[in-house]
């Protein structure tokens, strides 16, 4: 199972949020660079890279950092936060993400993309499926739709849709565990690569997501709060 490291940005800096709730942001460092590169320091090849005022903005706004992530690190990036256009997604590859997860656009705008998969490749292209009570949920997970994440996920697999992020919001950032049975349910229902993201508080969590036969999980919260040590990360990858 493959461990990415998360930094989310809100004006610049590393963040982190409980439940998606921006008035509950800690600032762990001033600089993601340095995170990035301690990341890599500790033998961890991925980050999950999340752009928060591009959520509630509605386009990319920090991609400055990903581009000097991407320049002073040799880590693959994935870039989400705020990708709802064309223009975006060049920005995003061109300052050096190795993939783009979309989520909000998959909902609101489907032919779109539908487009990106097929134009970039489904290596490239990930799906955010971001969920509050098994409903997708877009838009900085401001508002909450009637879809089921199955059937979210579901509509796109034959278009050779490859990796999906679920995010259990509920969980996020609260150092309580991760959502094994909903992500149990996905993988036995559906032929995708699972990245699961949320709530991995021990490495108990993540032996229990690779036991179940999630290709990748996301871990944030638990290493900024020590919970997780980066050497520990090295030796389960």
């Amino acid at each position: 199972m493959r461990i990415i490291p998360a930094i989310d940005i809100i004006n610049g800096k590393c963040v982190r949020l409980s439940k998606g709730d921006y008035s509950t942001q800690i600032v762990y460092n001033e600089d993601p660079l340095e995170v990035a590169k301690e990341f890599e320091a500790n033998g961890l090849q991925y980050l999950h890279l999340v752009d928060l005022d591009g959520a509630k903005s509605k386009h990319i706004v920090n991609h400055q950092v990903l581009n000097r992530i991407a320049t002073y690190t040799s880590l693959k990036i994935d870039f989400g936060g705020g990708l709802k256009s064309n223009e975006d997604l060049k920005i995003a590859f061109n300052s050096g993400a190795s993939q783009v997860t979309g989520g909000s656009i998959a909902l609101d705008n489907r032919i779109l993309f539908l487009q990106w998969l097929t134009t970039y490749g489904p290596e490239k292209i990930i799906l955010g499926a971001d969920v509050r009570d098994r409903n997708i949920a877009t838009h900085g997970w401001k508002e909450n739709s009637n879809m089921d994440v199955l059937d979210f996920i579901n509509g796109f697999l034959p278009y050779q849709l490859q990796y999906v992020i679920c995010t259990d919001i509920a969980k996020d950032g609260m150092l309580q565990g991760t959502s094994v049975e909903l992500y149990k349910e996905i993988i036995s229902e559906t032929s995708i690569k699972l990245i699961a993201s949320g709530g991995v508080s021990s490495m108990e969590d993540l032996f229990a997501l690779e036991e179940i036969g999630c290709e990748a999980a996301i871990v944030g919260k638990a290493i900024y709060e020590h919970k997780v040590k980066l050497s520990e990360l090295l030796k389960l990858c």
